[in-house]
């Protein structure tokens, strides 16, 4: 019988048996309680101490019935708030540590960045003493106030939050982006109309945008600096549209950026989907002699 130990019976049938003592060695069903020394049942009908408890289904209510019955899963809307709680804290964790979107809010990096644009900034490096270098296209923060005046767009509180959290683009109006020209250590210079140099050697520019010159004769557009160890000299890829180091040579910094001030590399530009594409470093930057 399931569940119930040979020689225990109910006391229907349990006439037949009185008196005679149950076999010791007899194997007992699995899950049954037995008293080591069980008898037949008592006339009055009550189980013997050997037969486990059944309800009225006949399943049992015993320790190991208890053991073998499945949890009972968890209701989706009870995991719901926990999934959606976790999969903040870790978008909160990529934006902080890891990276982060921004969006394009200018002209002034055409052609290669367009307004309106979604790129991704890389901010993990930095946390490991990566300094930025020539060539690449980095987001930093205002180094003294070179967007006063600009207009600026007021987010709602949606897009505050999930800016927050990482799950949009920055609307942080304090950031720029550029590319860096020139390093620690580095002499940049504007002569003429000839192309922009670099300790000497003269730079090949294909990402300038159409029509511009690399070095403009306007005021500002001509000059010779050297950037101090700790800093960089950064230009906008349209160079006749873009207030960068060249026309913040009055700042406390004298246009340079303080590395510290970098929030990451552009890594990818991910939106829209038809101008994806990765924002690598241009060959021109690695030509022989650049570099001390």
């Amino acid at each position: 019988m399931e569940g119930v130990a040979d020689g225990a019976r109910s006391g229907h049938d349990g006439e037949e048996h009185r008196g005679h003592l149950v076999d010791d060695n007899v194997p007992v069903a699995d899950g049954t309680l037995t008293s080591g020394n069980a008898s037949g049942a008592e006339g009055d009908g009550t189980a013997s101490r050997g037969r486990s408890r059944t309800n009225g289904n006949g399943a049992g209510n015993g320790p190991g019935d208890s053991a073998s019955r499945p949890n009972k899963p968890r209701s989706f809307c009870k995991e719901l708030p926990i999934l959606i709680g976790i999969a903040l804290v870790l978008a909160l964790l990529i934006k902080t540590f890891l990276v982060q979107a921004f969006s394009i809010p200018s002209d002034s990096m055409q052609k290669t960045l367009q307004r309106g644009d979604r790129v991704l900034v890389d901010k993990l490096t930095p946390w490991f003493g990566s300094k930025p270098e020539r060539g690449e296209v980095v987001v930093f923060h205002d180094p003294d106030n070179w967007l006063d005046g600009e207009p600026r767009a007021e987010p709602n509180a949606a897009q505050q939050v999930l800016s927050w959290i990482g799950l949009m683009p920055s609307v942080e109006e304090k950031d720029l982006i550029k590319r860096v020209i020139g390093v620690g250590g580095d002499t940049v210079e504007c002569k003429g109309a000839v192309p922009l140099k670099v300790n000497g050697k003269a730079l090949n520019e294909p990402y300038v945008y159409p029509g511009d010159t690399p070095c403009s004769k306007d005021m500002g557009g001509q000059f010779k600096v050297e950037v101090p160890q700790g800093y960089m000299w950064v230009m906008g890829d349209h160079r006749q549209n873009s207030h960068d180091s060249r026309y913040n040579q009055d700042d406390k910094y004298h246009g340079m950026v303080p590395v510290r001030e970098v929030v990451g590399r552009a890594i990818v530009n991910a939106w829209p989907i038809s101008r994806w594409g990765t924002l690598s470093v241009p060959d021109t930057f690695d030509q022989e002699g650049l570099n001390h």
